[in-house]
């Protein structure tokens, strides 16, 4: 056997342990999509300083997981759609976790939120691993949740929450599980 075929046999053997090997660690991974079960983090509240679980504090309620940072603008030019949401609905049943990424400490995170008037729930995660748990490519980036905590919306980039659509669909989720 000549050495050229050595060689092309050689990395054919490697791209198919390659392959195999990605098989193997990809399985079990569920993707995090709409129809899945949204994953469980804990992050701190900024507000009170509490370590907080996403199925203890939201079980039950509707949802709107957002995933965003202080330095981001397309996350800053959402935020007044999602507060306009929260005001509209928040009385019956509807919750934002709005959870920062960045590294810096919670007291960047606050100001920024009390700069834009934001009265939702403003979470901080320094580690970032949350992208990791909702398997993220950016910022900002939203999932909204039902009350069992399956997903039932993903947005990638800035939203307008407060078009009729979202409106329609949150107050669709409001009245579909209350009974």
């Amino acid at each position: 056997m000549s050495k050229q075929w050595k060689l092309v046999l050689i990395a054919v053997a490697g791209m198919a342990l390659g392959a195999w090997g990605l098989v193997k660690l990809t399985q079990g991974i569920e993707p995090v999509a709409p129809g899945a079960r949204a994953p469980d983090f804990r992050v701190v509240d900024v507000r009170s300083g509490d370590s907080v679980s996403l199925r203890e504090r939201y079980q039950g309620s509707v949802t709107l997981v957002n995933i965003w940072a202080t330095w981001c603008v397309p996350c800053r030019a959402e935020m007044p759609s999602m507060q306009r949401l929260y005001e509209a609905y928040g009385s019956r049943g509807f919750k934002i976790a709005a959870v920062s990424i960045d590294e810096e400490g919670p007291e960047v995170v606050l100001d920024f939120a009390n700069e834009l008037g934001l009265t939702f729930d403003i979470l901080h995660d320094r580690t970032t691993r949350i992208q990791q748990s909702y398997q993220t490519t950016g910022v900002p980036e939203s999932f909204l949740v039902d009350r069992r905590g399956v997903i039932v919306h993903r947005v990638i980039g800035a939203h307008d929450w407060g078009s009729e659509r979202n409106r329609a669909l949150v107050e669709r989720l409001l009245a579909d599980e209350q009974s």
